[in-house]
């Protein structure tokens, strides 16, 4: 399953492929994609295929007269019409589309019409720390632990919270329901050539749990982002929803995506204090990264930092894990290199730009060296997402990380998301206030 990158008028595509997706991110991490066929995919890799910029966020239903956009709708240092150019070696065929299909898959990368990336391309972003990284000497490849939640559809299709399911912890069918729907998860990305470690049943009903494979660089991004795309895709197959939210029920577990990193210095020496000082680097800035991290409102529910400690414990190892391990913890040294763990982010941010946020804290470790103070080695997180969104323009990790565009367009985004939150009454308020008010 291989395209051809010949430079001249051969045929790009020697399968049998029907159908061509152009898959980009948006910067809130919203999996987008652009279809056509063979022919004219074809065309569009050799020529870039445009698209208007509001793709990639910042446009909302009714919106769209100028004289009442908000300013970052009608920003002038970016050109209204970008470009798709397609990543050739993330060619991948998706059996997971249904049987009998033949669609190819190519992940792309935004550009200006003069060729410049955007600044808004969340996977451009993880490049530069990428490439960071390497000016540094060090090689770094991330493995996930990711979480979702399989709930029933009502009779219209939609999603609702209900599972009819009791099964615990590494349970089995028959108690666990939805063996089947986790094999044909394992069976089709395997097929696509994304095999996945392992699978699991959850803590709670309905939780489920994959170990994804070590990835370099932009290649981790890329398969966490179709992983969860194929996962959505093969549930509704199955008639069921999965969601990827952080915190979907009061009752049930939260969902995490505990990101594994293994640090090696490209000269072969050894790791460990490089890793050391990554892991102060992350704690560091562990405030002003978890925008990115953890970008939800439903997130700080699952991080319970109100309650007095790092983590409401979602897994039984976060019992007796104390203090700044709960957040990240150094796991171990092997030929390979140094290994840490961040157990605060969720499955629910852009991959791409929260793998950024870690390279970026991590590297400015190494560059600063700092020790940790007494606050960072038992760190509390923010409370609510509101609190960082106000931040944010005056985050100058973030600004240094992903650049004033992209926060700009960020922050309104999340801004309005946050606003519309404030003024929506909630049926707790309700119970808790009508009655007796």
């Amino acid at each position: 399953m291989k395209i051809k990158m010949e430079k001249n008028n051969a045929p790009l595509f020697d399968e049998a492929v029907d159908l061509v997706k152009f898959q980009f991110t948006d910067v809130f991490g919203q999996n987008k994609v652009v279809e056509m066929t063979k022919n004219q995919a074809e065309r569009a890799v050799r020529e870039g295929y445009p698209i208007n910029r509001f793709a990639l966020g910042g446009l909302k239903k009714g919106e769209t007269d100028s004289e009442s956009a908000p300013d970052y709708l009608t920003d002038r240092q970016e050109q209204t019409q970008l470009y798709l150019k397609p990543d050739l070696h993330t060619y991948a065929l998706l059996p997971w589309e249904g049987a009998g299909s033949h669609t190819a898959r190519l992940i792309c990368n935004i550009c200006g019409p003069d060729g410049a990336f955007s600044g808004l391309d969340s996977r451009y972003l993880l490049q530069r720390q990428v490439e960071r990284a390497g000016e540094m000497g060090l090689a770094v490849e991330f493995d996930f632990q990711c979480e979702f939640y399989l709930f029933h559809t009502d009779d219209n299709g939609r999603p609702t919270t209900i599972t009819h399911e009791v099964a615990s912890y590494y349970d089995a069918g028959p108690i666990d329901l939805a063996e089947n729907v986790r094999r044909d998860m394992l069976m089709n990305l395997e097929e696509a050539g994304m095999e996945a470690e392992s699978a699991r049943h959850g803590l709670t009903p309905g939780q489920h749990s994959f170990r994804l494979p070590p990835r370099r660089g932009v290649e981790a991004g890329d398969y966490l982002q179709t992983f969860k795309t194929a996962v959505k895709r093969i549930a509704k197959r199955h008639g069921l929803h999965a969601t990827f939210m952080p915190k979907p029920n009061m009752s049930g577990d939260g969902s995490g995506l505990h990101v594994g990193m293994t640090i090696r210095r490209t000269d072969g020496s050894d790791a460990g204090e490089a890793a050391a000082r990554f892991r102060v680097g992350i704690l560091k800035n562990l405030y002003n990264m978890m925008i990115f991290t953890n970008p939800m409102i439903n997130s700080y529910k699952r991080l319970a930092a109100s309650r007095g400690s790092v983590f409401q414990p979602e897994f039984p190892a976060a019992a007796w894990e104390k203090g700044s391990d709960k957040a990240v913890r150094l796991t171990g040294c092997s030929e390979r290199g140094a290994s840490l763990e961040a157990l605060f982010p969720d499955p629910a941010a852009n991959p791409y730009l929260a793998l950024a946020a870690i390279l970026s804290a991590g590297l400015n470790g190494l560059e600063n060296g700092c020790e940790l103070t007494q606050y960072e080695a038992d760190p509390r997180f923010p409370e609510t997402l509101g609190v960082l969104i106000r931040q944010l323009p005056e985050n100058s990790f973030a600004r240094r990380t992903f650049g004033d565009k992209l926060c700009r367009v960020y922050h309104e985004g999340k801004k309005e998301e946050w606003e519309r939150f404030c003024s929506y009454v909630t049926d707790w308020e309700l119970a808790e206030y009508l009655y007796r008010c």
